[in-house]
């Protein structure tokens, strides 16, 4: 299946991003769906799909009832996390070319802030395998399993706290140029990165994605279709998704360091005839800093063991050779599992990103991860 050209995103919609709302997450799903179809011009009656990863039944029932969708709509769940948000072109691109649906809308949302007490991993401690045979040995909550990861990178490959400190460091720096960025008016320099004390060594509180409310939301249709509308379409080049084979078990790896990046991006690049030098912007999930060295490993913008030096001397910031994350990501901007990377990516491939403008940007991949899966998604401009 190829999708090059085929599928296009259309209209985009975020809300404020926050520590804590003041409004329910039902109220910020619908504002991002609104924003988004008034971006492209459409209204609810345009909507015959809806892809609402996270929601319940009964939730996106709901969210179609108040959004005013009032026929049959096409719906499917893929996969779960950031990969649910990549990888929905995928499921938009089958019932477009099915007939099934026309114009589908894919809206994520999360109330992390206001909602959840304690640990954030609780999701975690509940899988039973988890709960006896990982959890007692130390293995929780998430920094815990993300800090062994980086401490084995340093381990093998001589990576540095220096170079985790730089993906944190030229994130804060693009937030700095965002107005919906929750980190915007906390600079960071590289030193006060390091003066920060240990959470679970390697990491430090500015390793670690952020947790927060707010909502997003996107638009796709048909390439032909998208030409007649609002803004010009930003096109689906490729996709892929892919699974680990140990499931959500770090522990049982055969390769402790490998996301599902390794299947999933090779997939996209094929699909769009493209290769990892053809990529002028990367927006991926950034859950901690050291995340941001393996997928780029992974996905194959450098050789495994050389992602530390890849992301140092801002070689990632904006008007570096390979800008990352140039909304601050989930470290700097807000925790969206991915939402706010493709809303990110399209403003930047429409050009209309203001300072945080990559000049000349025509190509742009945005990556989900959930930790047993993967979605890669490019996109380009029509």
């Amino acid at each position: 299946m190829t999708l090059a050209g085929r599928i296009a995103i259309v209209g985009i919609g975020e809300t404020r991003y926050e520590r804590k709302a003041s409004r329910p997450l039902m109220t910020l799903l619908l504002d991002a769906a609104r924003a988004a179809l008034a971006d492209a011009g459409l209204g609810a009656r345009d909507v015959d799909g809806i892809i609402a990863p996270g929601t319940t039944y009964q939730e996106l029932h709901e969210l179609a009832r108040e959004l005013g969708v009032r026929r049959q709509f096409f719906n499917a769940s893929g996969y779960s996390g950031g990969a649910a948000v990549a990888s929905a072109p995928l499921l938009a691109a089958m019932a477009i070319e099915a007939g099934l649906a026309s114009t589908v809308l894919c809206v994520r949302g999360l109330a992390w802030g206001s909602e959840r007490h304690g640990n954030v991993g609780q999701l975690h401690a509940e899988m039973p395998m988890k709960a006896s045979f990982e959890i007692p040995f130390g293995w929780y909550p998430q920094i815990v399993y993300f800090a062994g990861m980086a401490r084995r990178h340093i381990e093998l490959y001589g990576t540095t706290e220096r170079q985790l400190g730089a993906v944190a460091v030229a994130f804060r720096r693009h937030a700095a140029l965002h107005d919906n960025a929750i980190l915007s008016d906390r600079p960071l320099t590289l030193d006060q990165y390091l003066a920060e004390p240990y959470l679970a060594e390697p990491f430090r509180a500015s390793d670690c994605c952020l947790v927060n409310d707010g909502a997003g939301a996107f638009v796709m249709t048909a390439g032909e279709r998208a030409r007649d509308l609002r803004h010009p379409p930003v096109v689906v080049l490729g996709a892929g998704a892919g699974v680990s084979e140990e499931g959500e078990y770090a522990s049982q790896r055969v390769d402790y360091l490998a996301t599902a990046a390794v299947h999933s991006a090779p997939r996209a690049f094929a699909m769009a005839g493209l290769a990892p030098a053809d990529v002028d912007f990367v927006t991926l999930y950034d859950n901690f800093t050291a995340m941001v060295i393996q997928q780029l490993e992974d996905m194959g913008f450098c050789r495994r063991g050389e992602g530390g030096p890849f992301v140092d001397g801002g070689r990632i910031e904006i008007g570096g050779a390979l800008p990352v994350n140039p909304s601050g990501g989930q470290l700097a901007q807000a925790f969206m599992l991915s939402m706010n990377n493709v809303c990110e990516s399209v403003r930047q491939l429409r050009g209309t990103a203001g300072p945080r403008q990559i000049a000349g940007a025509e190509v742009g991949l945005v990556a989900g991860y959930s930790g047993s899966e993967h979605a890669t998604l490019l996109l380009g401009r029509a």
